[in-house]
């Protein structure tokens, strides 16, 4: 403990002391102050301003050491000095005295309480540094509420002192009045509790509705100013237009849909988005063919032959294209049209708050949702302009094979097809700016995966800033910049995967005042509504997850908010989050992972296991990778959870589960799970954080007792 909090300490100490000592509380007596009113009043006559300064100086005492006694204080006040003058003298005292006690609960508790219950207390602090003078400002009206402790409470939260001297200030100030008025009937008081009479209850629950009711015309009056200027239709075509037809523009219209609501649906392009047609679908159909050429090169590792492995990249591709045709009819017009969704062709333009204009035709709507996604950025670099590039949504035109295949930016999205196109003979380098591939993982997660993709042929070059490039004699080239200085890379084809930007262009957002956030997403509450409040958005275009199924998961917040939020709005839940990269081996992630941890500072335990002990990983030829869990400090509270290996994803959601439902690693090891599986590598994982923590001192004791027995 520092010196600091030692010396307030043995203040507060020495002053509480003395205050019992010497039996201060019984100058605070109703009955004490109603007998000695008359004297007081004399004494303030001869010495007005010394009076003034004393109760000043005492009041400000007892409030800032949280003893009882301010209330008997408030009434002497209105009767000695009168209404106006015991109502400043009241009225500062109090809000210092406050502010006080509110600063010695900073200094001696607030460290060890959001250290003790940071994870708790996280949703607390985000809600409080946003709002925190608002609910300051309620609590203070209501004087049932014991001020004393409001100032303890508040001192561990994230309020600012000035700010939560000046919220007391005027918060407290009606209250104030009221107790004053009381205090200059002071003869006539039976008990300090003659002055709460069922009006003046009234009167203060109605003061703490107040500022509920003012937020809410707060919020009114904003909506009316962002629709200022527009023209309200008599009547709608449709209750809800949604922007984009791809995973959350087909989950919102299909919802909107089922409750019966008349949508419409806009698609500029393909139904079904990028995670049919560009992304998620033909992806995964290209991992997994040219994971199978991987295992008819592994052949000999099962007793089998060495087979020579050929590869046909047209009909790879075009079994891609297969699986892509295959899945069409989940996201047609044709089956979205059944369900009552009325689809469109064509770009869409925002024209006000209810109208969207698509080729030519103007729809009225109630509310409108934009869900219009993202596409592959492209980076500024010189002579970019004169390449024939590729990005994740060009390279599925592709019926040849680059030979040397340069793919730039080590994301989920780079990784994945690196490996995929190396395994299907490409000869593939991987250069990022980052430091690591992976960059969101951990760096043992990053090493493992570079470590993997060294051993299958691909250069992995990170610290890369590229500065130009360009046509050679001997083909395609990038110059980049790195710690060895520079290095100039050649290459065939250029595959980019250097991150996505949202697709927010031609919308007609900036006439409607609608901003973008630094990332270039659409500016969205936590209720998915833009500044205008007929407008939502969610999926890519509003971040901050590009997973398809984030872009669901926000839909159903966004629909519901737009077709019911008068009833009723939510908050979209981002608690647990999970997501994995489709490389061989997986990474799986949900939560925090040791990195996060750290540059958050919230405290954690780390139990692993190494999948390479797992019978059924054995058996399968898989025996490789980890389970990592973060666990709270002496509990089994799952914090984040990282998986590397074989079919990592589909041992996530056990995880994800737990930690959605607040189930530990206890329940899981309790849990029965089939044997040979890899889902045994969770109750295994379990299992080792269980042993870490087991009972040395009572296995001592069981050990004579059955030594005991044997003799």
């Amino acid at each position: 403990m520092s010196m600091k909090k030692i010396a307030v300490v043995v203040l507060i100490a020495t002053a509480i002391g003395a205050w019992f000592y010497l039996d201060l509380g019984s100058y605070l007596q109703l009955a004490t102050a109603q007998q000695h009113v008359g004297d007081l009043r004399a004494w303030y006559a001869d010495h007005p301003l010394l009076a003034g300064l004393v109760y000043f100086a005492v009041y400000v005492a007892i409030t800032a050491l949280s003893v009882p006694g301010a209330a008997v204080m408030t009434l002497a006040g209105g009767a000695l000095f009168g209404f106006g003058y015991a109502l400043l003298l009241v009225s500062f005292a109090s809000s210092i005295g406050a502010t006080l006690a509110f600063a010695v609960s900073r200094l001696l508790l607030r460290d060890w309480v959001q250290g003790r219950f940071r994870r708790q207390l996280r949703a607390v602090n985000e809600g409080f540094a946003r709002d925190g003078a608002f609910y300051l400002f309620s609590l203070r009206l209501v004087p049932v509420f014991p001020f004393f402790l409001i100032n303890l409470l508040m001192g561990v939260l994230p309020i600012g002192a000035w700010r939560y001297y000046w919220v007391s200030q005027l918060g407290m100030l009606p209250g104030t009045a009221a107790y004053v008025n009381a205090g200059t009937q002071l003869g006539q008081l039976q008990s300090t509790a003659g002055i709460i009479s069922p009006g003046l209850l009234l009167s203060f629950v109605l003061l703490a509705v107040f500022p509920f009711l003012a937020r809410r015309l707060l919020v009114v009056l904003q909506a009316r100013r962002a629709l200022r200027g527009y023209a309200r239709p008599r009547r709608f075509d449709t209750n809800l237009v949604v922007i984009g037809a791809g995973s959350a523009g087909l989950v919102a219209a299909l919802i909107a849909a089922t409750v019966k609501a008349k949508v419409t649906l806009v698609e500029r392009h393909k139904m079904g988005g990028d995670c049919l047609n560009t992304g998620c679908v033909p992806s995964k159909a290209l991992i997994r063919s040219a994971r199978i050429a991987d295992y008819a090169r592994r052949a000999p590792e099962f007793g089998l032959a060495a087979m020579d492995v050929q590869v046909d990249f047209r009909r790879v591709m075009e079994r891609v294209q297969a699986v892509v045709r295959t899945i069409e009819p989940h996201d047609s017009v044709a089956r979205f049209t059944s369900l009552g969704v009325d689809c469109l062709q064509g770009e869409a333009r925002i024209r006000s708050p209810w109208e969207v204009e698509v080729g030519g035709r103007t729809i009225t709507t109630r509310h409108i949702i934009i869900a219009s996604g993202a596409r592959p950025r492209i980076p500024d670099i010189p002579g970019l302009e004169a390449l024939d590039y590729l990005t994740s949504d060009t390279v599925w035109e592709l019926r040849e094979a680059p030979r040397r295949l340069l793919v730039l930016g080590a994301g989920p999205i780079g990784c994945e097809l690196a490996q995929a196109f190396a395994r299907l003979g490409s000869q593939v380098t991987l250069a990022t700016h980052a430091g690591c591939i992976l960059p969101r993982e951990d760096a043992e997660v990053s090493a493992h995966l570079a470590t993997v993709f060294a051993g299958q042929g691909i250069e992995v070059l990170t610290a890369h800033e590229p500065q130009a490039c360009g046509i050679g004699p001997d083909g395609q080239w990038l110059a980049c910049r790195s710690a060895g200085g520079q290095r100039r890379l050649e290459f065939d084809r250029l595959l980019l995967a250097v991150g996505r930007h949202a697709n927010v262009e031609a919308l007609g957002l900036e006439a409607l005042g609608i901003g973008l956030s630094p990332a270039g997403t659409v500016v969205v509450d936590e209720y998915l509504r833009t500044r205008v409040p007929t407008i939502l958005a969610c999926g890519d275009v509003a971040g901050p997850y590009l997973f398809t199924h984030m872009a669901s998961h926000q839909a159903w917040y966004a629909t519901v908010n737009a077709l019911f939020g008068r009833l009723r709005s939510f908050r979209v839940d981002y608690s647990v989050v999970p997501w994995a990269t489709f490389t061989d081996p997986e990474v799986a992630r949900v939560g925090l992972n040791e990195r996060e941890a750290a540059e958050r500072r919230v405290d954690y335990e780390v139990t692993r296991y190494a999948i390479d002990d797992l019978d059924r990983a054995i058996a399968d030829g898989e025996a490789h990778g980890f389970v990592k869990v973060l666990t709270e400090p002496g509990r089994d509270r799952i914090l984040g959870v990282t998986i590397v290996g074989y079919h990592a994803a589909e041992l996530l959601p056990e995880f994800v589960l737990a930690m959605k439902h607040g189930l530990g690693l206890n329940k899981i090891l309790a849990t029965i799970h089939v044997y040979p599986t890899l889902g045994e590598s969770n109750r295994f994982l379990a299992s080792e954080w269980r042993k870490a923590r087991k009972p040395q001192r009572v296995l001592s004791w069981l050990e004579r007792y059955h030594r005991w027995l044997r003799a």
